[in-house]
This record gives structure tokens, C-alpha cells and sequence, in this order.
């Protein structure tokens, strides 16, 4: 099959889900306003068609003009590429664009906040992402919570199908902890937290540095990593500064998904405070690596953990009962290992990539009346 995406070429998603179709042989496109030399790891075979982005040093007055031209843009690309199937990621931006192109059949893939949050936040936007679920041959979504949130905005129940992202269970599995690692980061012997979602307000990492200080209380050497980029990273330093709290957080920046497993598994406890989640990739990854997770309690979390038994669910922004929660862990070494060992059940048995995957090429042969013999 010849697929083009519509797609945010900057994330690791896309990156992962375009590789693994243009690994199986098809005639893949990416057309995309977002690639860096950050996000290199794409397959050779995957051809790129980056829309124009007019004055970027202006972007908040040029990206106006620069997406009404996309408009334009992507039906010239789609009409040069002759696709099969167009496959638009993240509904908000890439997914309107996709619409755009006029071609059918047309797949909006969902993600989380494109559903769960923006259109609840901009009447506009919320009109434009019905129109374009309407105009959608399929939908994909990740969770039962995003078909939930999809049929109120209208899409039809029979269009839409679940499908979780899905996380590679060999590259994300328990292995020892990387000494070399925890040397650099100065971590010797120390029980490890850790944190890898963006140091943004939606993913609240604040409650994770106050519930941190009344860890450190009870038991003074543990560490915590705090992976990740954004608006908030000086405000965090700042607040782990006041806390007094400093010299036990390591504040690691954007961490490239090729090294992720080797923090997941050099860490005893994982932790997700994100106030919203539609999946949590992150939070299987390190469920994968047989780390026991403690995340915030949202719909999402509880369709895979089990409080207690594959993993922990706290009141979101409770810092107390987060920080009794870590404690109670590292103080049980075989709590770890039994969490740990479910949690990792869980994502095998439910969420590995290649499954996952095989279902989303299934789709996609059956919109087109593909025959793969």
C-alpha cells in the first residue's frame, strides 16, 4: 500500500508508527510543520513533505497565513503522492489538514488531549473537530475513554475502533540497572524515582516535588529523576530550590526514546502526576521494564491498573498520599518485585507493539480492499 500521514513529524509516536509500516514494506509519507534534527530516527524509506512555515522567528503572526496556505499545500502533495490511504495523527491541526486534502478514505487518528482537552477549551475548535469526524471514513483512538468522548462529539459508533499504541516489550524490558548511568547522575546506592512526562502544567510535576521533600523526611537518600522539557522546568528548579530538596533531584532534561529504558530501569519506583491521560505510553513502558508504577487517578489509568495489584492510583494533586505511597514501596522490596512483576503481565499480554500494530495494517487493508496476498 501506498499510506500518507498528516502527523506531528517531532513526535516520537508518529516516528514509531510510520518506521514500523514503512518496515513492512509499504510506500510510506509523512507530510508535516514539525521536523528537527532532534527527531532523526525516522526509517530511510519513509519519504518527507514538510509544509512551508513563512518568518518562523514571527510565528505567532506568520503562523496564521502559513496554516491557511497548508490548506493548499497538502491537497497539491496528496494529489502528487496517489495514496491509498491518508492517516491523520492528533485530530487538532494534522487531523484538519487531513480533511483538507479532500482524499478518501480518510483515518483521524486520536491521541488524548486533541479529544479530552482542546475542544472543551475553544468552541471553535470544537465545531472544526466535529466536522472533521464526521468527514472521517475511520477513527482510531487509543482507550475507551477517547471513543466515550468521541461519540459525544458525534462520531458514529461503528466508524471507530480502539487500539493502543502499544510498547515494544523487548526493547522495554527488566534488565539491570545501568551503573554507569546512576554514576553519571551521581547516584550511588540510593532508591530511584522517577518522572519522564514534559515539565508542563497539564502534567503537574509540581505534586511530585512537594510529595518528594516529605519522602526525603522518612527516607533522606532517596533520588529523583525528573526527565523532560517545558515551560515549567525553571519554575520546578525554583520550587525544589525552596523545598530544600535540591541536591536529591536530578533534573535530566528531554530524554531521547532510544535511551528511555535504561532511566526506566535504573529506577526503583515510576510516577506520573499528569492530571489527564488518554494512555500514558510512558506509564506501559515502565510497567514493561517490571517497574512499579504510582500514577494519578484518572479513567484512563484505572483500564490498566489494578490499585494494589498492578500498580498504585493516587487522588490527583495529593501530594500526602503520594508520598505515602512511595514510601510504602521502597520500604518493601517485595512489593516492588510482585507490582512490578504484574505490571509487566499486563502490558504483554495487552499492549505489545507488534499486535497492536498488525491490527491498525488490518484496518487499513479493509478501507482500501487491499489483498496482502
Amino acid at each position: 500500500m501506498r499510506i500518507c500521514y498528516s502527523a506531528n513529524g517531532e513526535s516520537i509516536h508518529t516516528q514509531r508508527w510510520v518506521n514500523y509500516f514503512a518496515s513492512r514494506g509499504h510506500e510510506v509519507h509523512l507530510i508535516s510543520s514539525r521536523f528537527t534534527e532532534k527527531f532523526s530516527g525516522y526509517d530511510t524509506r519513509v519519504q518527507m513533505h514538510p509544509l512551508v512555515k513563512l518568518l518562523p522567528q514571527l510565528w505567532r503572526l506568520s503562523g496564521y497565513i502559513s496554516g491557511i496556505l497548508w490548506l493548499f499545500q497538502i491537497r497539491r502533495i496528496v494529489r502528487e503522492i496517489k495514496p491509498d490511504i491518508v492517516d491523520a495523527h492528533f485530530i487538532v491541526v494534522p487531523g484538519y489538514l487531513g480533511v483538507a486534502s479532500g482524499f478518501h478514505p480518510l483515518i483521524l487518528t486520536a491521541w488524548g488531549s486533541d479529544i479530552l482537552i482542546t475542544p472543551k477549551q475553544n468552541p471553535i475548535l470544537k465545531f472544526i473537530t466535529k466536522k472533521a469526524i464526521k468527514r472521517a471514513d475511520c477513527i482510531i483512538c487509543v482507550s475507551p475513554v477517547l471513543k466515550q468522548e468521541l461519540l459525544m462529539l458525534g462520531a458514529a459508533r461503528e466508524k471507530i475502533h480502539i487500539i493502543p499504541m502499544g510498547v515494544d516489550v523487548e526493547e522495554f524490558s527488566p534488565k539491570p540497572k545501568d551503573l554507569a548511568l546512576l554514576q553519571a547522575l551521581d547516584i550511588s546506592d540510593s532508591p530511584v524515582v522517577i518522572s519522564v512526562r514534559n515539565l508542563e502544567a497539564i502534567y503537574n510535576v509540581e505534586t511530585l516535588l512537594r510529595a518528594a521533600a516529605q519522602v526525603l523526611h522518612e527516607i533522606p537518600n532517596t533520588r529523583f529523576i525528573i526527565a523532560g522539557e517545558g515551560e515549567q522546568r525553571k519554575y520546578l528548579e525554583g520550587l525544589a530550590n525552596a523545598l530544600n530538596i535540591t541536591g536529591s533531584v536530578r533534573f535530566v532534561g528531554w530524554i531521547p526514546h532510544s535511551d528511555l529504558s535504561r532511566y526506566l530501569v535504573s529506577s526503583d519506583v515510576y510516577v506520573s502526576t499528569s492530571l489527564s491521560d488518554s494512555l500514558g505510553v510512558s506509564n506501559l513502558e515502565a510497567m514493561a521494564c517490571r517497574i512499579p508504577v504510582i500514577v494519578g487517578d484518572l479513567p484512563a489509568t484505572r483500564e490498566w491498573i489494578v490499585d494494589g495489584e498492578s500498580g498504585f492510583i493516587f487522588p490527583l494533586k495529593d501530594q500526602q498520599a503520594l508520598a505515602e505511597k512511595i514510601i510504602n514501596l521502597l520500604r518493601d522490596n517485595g512489593l516492588i518485585t510482585r507490582v512490578g512483576d504484574a505490571g509487566r503481565k499486563v502490558v504483554v499480554e495487552s499492549a505489545e507493539y507488534g499486535k497492536q500494530m498488525a491490527k491498525v495494517e488490518k484496518i487499513y487493508q479493509k478501507l482500501v480492499g487491499w489483498d496482502p496476498n
